[in-house]
């Protein structure tokens, strides 16, 4: 099977990270398959913020589990110690989809390495906050930028789980 269709049938949502840290490496490859995924007229509206530092790690796991109704103290981010947060130009009308194919390249890019993600929602809610938006021009970045999502990648804790039954009568063809 070709090795490309074979990571996407394989791939699963990760819920189990070890504490350890993912080399800069590993993190800096996933990266770059984000950065080539396609995006509309080519414009690459999608940028990334690579999270490593243990504590803002801990400060958007906090708001992300406010923002999503969880009991204080549940981790939204099932431990992963890295999160590769996705944000798209607010100003272009394609932001979720761009933002949405940057997403997907990074967490079969995870798996191809041996490292585990998970996509998490809530990053267009935190970043519509003025504190995160900060946050974004403490970074040096200019512009309006708006969340797309999270990509929490780390080491598995425990195996891969296993791919749920395809649903039938999905594809229609037009021949």
């Amino acid at each position: 099977m070709n090795e490309v269709i074979k990571a996407i049938k394989e791939r699963r949502s990760i819920r189990r990270f070890k504490p350890d840290m993912p080399g800069k490496k590993e993190l800096e490859q996933i990266i770059e398959a984000g950065l080539y995924a396609p995006s509309a007229m080519g414009k690459q509206g999608a940028i990334i913020v690579a999270v490593t530092d243990k504590a803002l790690r801990d400060k958007l796991s906090a708001e992300n589990c406010r923002i999503g109704g969880w009991q204080e103290g549940f981790d939204p981010f099932y431990g992963a110690p890295a999160v590769l947060i996705v944000l798209a130009d607010r100003n272009s009308p394609n932001r979720a989809y761009d933002g949405s194919l940057v997403m997907g390249n990074m967490m079969l890019a995870a798996h191809s390495l041996g490292l585990g993600g998970i996509w998490i929602n809530r990053a267009k809610q935190e970043f519509d906050m003025p504190e995160y938006q900060e946050l974004l021009k403490g970074l040096g970045i200019d512009g309006e930028w708006e969340g797309v999502g999270h990509c929490a990648v780390g080491y598995i804790e425990g195996d891969i789980p296993q791919a749920a039954e395809r649903k039938a009568g999905r594809v229609f063809w037009a021949e």
